[in-house]
């Protein structure tokens, strides 16, 4: 079990319980130092020395995708707090555990680089818990879906960054080619698990509400 967060009985306790399981794992996410169950991807890589230029965009960078997977774990807890069946529930938790690495590593990187995490963190957690509640009070086959999409656009931007990414900067580059790698699986699961495509302009709003937040976190 990972120690940042308790979900491994989750889908056996009454609906207040599981409202202050989420609320503990939200505060985890935003307060806490996030540990990883798996090594970095960036472990025994060699450190290059980046300019002060480029260490200072690698870090926005990055700081734009630790506030990712502080949204990914507000979607995954509020999704699986709204869940209709502890298999819904299940598929949620396990994904969810699998991106606390990915908060980890990108946190552990951001320090490296000698940088911060976005102050915002409290605002994009509760912003992504609202979304997430959303998609599971219209349904499992509709939260699944709203997973997928989600993914897909996340997968997306992990791409572009590592076009952004210089050449040299190895360690930023295996940790978001793992994120992006595990993100696709995620999506598929979603989607073999009978995910309903979302109407495109739930997706167009999906892509709004998150140019917002990468244009903020860049910044801030």
């Amino acid at each position: 079990m990972h120690p940042h967060v308790s979900t491994q009985h989750s889908g056996r306790l009454d609906f207040p319980d599981r409202c202050l399981s989420a609320l503990d794992s939200g505060l985890r996410t935003v307060f806490a130092q996030p540990r990883a169950s798996r090594p970095s991807p960036a472990a025994g890589l060699e450190a290059k020395t980046l300019s002060a230029t480029a260490r200072q965009e690698v870090g926005a960078l990055m700081r734009v995708n630790h506030v990712g997977e502080i949204c990914a774990q507000a979607l995954y807890q509020s999704q699986a707090l709204f869940g209709r069946n502890d298999d819904l529930r299940r598929h949620l938790e396990q994904a969810a555990e699998e991106e606390l690495d990915h908060l980890a590593w990108t946190a552990e990187r951001i320090a490296q680089l000698g940088t911060h995490t976005s102050h915002l963190a409290p605002l994009w957690w509760a912003g992504a818990f609202a979304w997430g509640s959303l998609a599971g009070l219209a349904g499992d086959r509709w939260s699944l879906g709203f997973v997928v999409e989600t993914e897909r656009q996340v997968e997306a931007h992990l791409a572009s960054h590592l076009e952004r990414l210089p050449a040299e900067d190895a360690a930023s580059r295996a940790i978001v080619d793992q994120m992006k790698r595990e993100e696709a699986e995620h999506a598929d699961a979603a989607l073999a698990a009978g995910a309903r495509p979302l109407p495109a302009i739930v997706q167009g709003l999906m892509r709004a509400a998150a140019k917002v937040m990468t244009t903020v976190a860049h910044r801030v």
